[in-house]
């Protein structure tokens, strides 16, 4: 939704830096029939009005039939009072950026007390009362007064944090400097609760491919090894044959061996015959 605000913005000043470019404002009231496109009000939870024109700096053509409204943009739309607008008890985010407010803050805590998001940016908000009526939203987390004459204030950050302490974001940064959340991140916590896996799983997902990788890159590395391995089986088993090769020439040898010592045997055995057959 931040982008979307974004976007709107850099066409504002787009249209603006153009001194050739002809833009008529459509009314408000006629806006926002357009973009119901043949919807009830009860239907819409998104409305976008930027740049159409208020004739009497009023909230014109939203009713209090928009009871499922959640997100409100009004840019550049000529408003200077909020005194008309309608009860939206849904509606968590107001951009109101580039208006001429500069009071009537009060009704936005009685007709939108669930509001967490507000952009007052570019308005003429000039003095820390201004935004004291700010402090019965209970619910708000970000505000914006960018570019409103009372950024200007000495101590103006601590200020707005000491008179609103329900709020986190001011101007997009917290007390620490630290910045808000982007719209990324919402919309992966929205993922999230409807059912996709959350950015942090995916990242543990990609870490363990990353891993399964490596594993097999250790196993082809240990490949690459294998002829070297091999050369030292085959050395291995070569000093097995040359002990096999002694063993059998020690067994060749004993066998020749015992064969002489047959041989030498008979051969005294077969003398002693003789002698004998000579003494007869």
């Amino acid at each position: 939704m931040e982008d979307q605000w974004a976007n709107c913005g850099h066409q504002r000043r787009a249209d603006r830096s153009d001194p050739g470019a002809t833009v008529t404002a459509m009314d408000m009231k006629k806006r926002i029939t357009l973009e119901l496109r043949n919807r009830s009000p009860a239907e819409i939870a998104e409305l976008v009005v930027d740049n159409s024109r208020s004739a009497d700096g009023e909230v014109e053509g939203l009713t209090e039939a928009f009871t499922e409204l959640e997100f409100l943009s009004m840019v550049n739309v000529g408003l200077s009072s909020l005194a008309k607008l309608p009860s939206l008890p849904k509606l968590h985010k107001l951009e109101l950026s580039d208006n001429n407010l500069s009071g009537s803050l009060d009704t936005l805590s009685e007709k939108c007390p669930n509001l967490t998001y507000l952009n007052l940016s570019g308005n003429k908000i000039k003095e820390l009362s201004n935004v004291e009526a700010l402090q019965n939203l209970k619910s708000l987390q970000s505000l914006d007064l960018f570019n409103c004459d009372i950024t200007s204030l000495e101590d103006y950050r601590e200020s707005v944090f000491e008179l609103l302490p329900q709020v986190t974001y001011l101007d997009g940064f917290d007390q620490e400097d630290n910045e808000a959340p982007d719209s990324e991140a919402d919309d992966e916590d929205e993922d999230a609760e409807d059912g996709a896996p959350p950015a942090r799983e995916e990242e543990e997902e990609e870490e363990e491919e990353e891993d399964d990788e490596d594993e097999d890159g250790s196993e082809g590395a240990g490949l690459s090894f294998q002829p070297n391995r091999a050369h030292q089986v085959d050395d291995d088993d070569d000093d097995d044959d040359d002990d096999d090769d002694e063993e059998f020439v020690e067994e060749e040898e004993e066998e020749q061996a015992g064969l002489q010592g047959d041989k030498r045997k008979r051969d005294v055995d077969d003398e002693g015959e003789e002698d004998e057959d000579e003494d007869e």
